[in-house]
């Protein structure tokens, strides 16, 4: 990245405004490699420099990566006067204004959200054409019954005439299972547990693709990921492998329930 005006920087890479910023320079809370910055017009370069702002790091390159373990009461969307959002989530230094979520969960479902401002990452994860699958953890208010596995992958019609795509279901024990989607139609999970006369009383989304939700991410915490962990996002492990994976890394997660 070229130089660039230490107020632009700021300004451009959290929600604090160019006249904030100037503020926030005067009294001291912003540095470069350890020295306090308190000219607006100071030029530096994010990708040599290591920016703070209150001691905290300022992501400097031009595209950022950061997964949310979303609780429920948030939406998936920039912004809404009705309800929080799950940029509401992340802390000061990584509020980027052109971050939007890739993909969605419902507002009483948990789990893993992307957050980035790469549009086309964001287009490949939600093209149909890439099927990239996404494991969740499901909660049942009934037992798991044995033929929901051959129902679920037998491409569903459900209530109103919807198909779904073909469903990978594996049970862990009476009432909780995990389930792989290659869609995201809307409330599809429930309203594929309810056409099979059971009710979905927790979604907790846990993967997508190779990428596994950090099972020490506190409900509401969030984190960045780098290029190593993007691509894990494209890949697809056996269904298998992937459950083997979930079980273990969420043990905590079926005892309480709840994350």
């Amino acid at each position: 990245m070229a130089e660039i005006r230490i107020d632009k920087f700021l300004a451009d890479r959290t929600s604090y405004s160019r006249s904030d910023v100037r503020t926030l320079l005067k009294n001291g809370a912003v540095s470069a490699d350890g020295r306090i910055i308190s000219d607006a017009k100071q030029k530096i370069n994010p990708d040599t420099q290591e920016i703070t702002l209150y001691n905290k790091k300022i992501h400097g390159g031009s595209l950022l990566y950061i997964i949310a373990n979303k609780p429920e009461g948030y939406i998936c969307a920039t912004e809404d006067r009705h309800h929080k959002t799950v940029l509401e989530l992340l802390p000061e230094e990584l509020r980027h204004k052109d971050l939007f979520p890739a993909g969605r969960l419902d507002i009483d479902t948990t789990g893993l959200v992307l957050l980035t401002n790469d549009g086309q990452l964001a287009h490949q994860m939600l093209s149909p054409k890439h099927h990239v699958p996404k494991y969740y953890l499901v909660t049942l208010a009934r037992n798991f019954q044995e033929n929901y596995i051959q129902k679920l992958s037998d491409k569903l019609i459900l209530s109103d005439g919807t198909q779904c795509l073909s469903a990978q279901v594996h049970q862990i024990d009476h009432t909780h299972c995990i389930i792989c989607l290659h869609e995201g139609k809307y409330h599809e999970v429930k309203r594929m547990f309810a056409s099979l006369g059971n009710h979905v009383q927790h979604l907790h989304r846990v993967a997508v693709g190779n990428l596994l939700l950090p099972p020490d991410l506190p409900s509401g915490a969030c984190m960045e990921i780098f290029h190593k962990d993007i691509a894990e996002l494209l890949k697809a492990d056996s269904f298998p492998v992937m459950c083997q994976q979930i079980v273990l890394a969420f043990s905590s997660y079926l005892i309480n329930d709840r994350p």
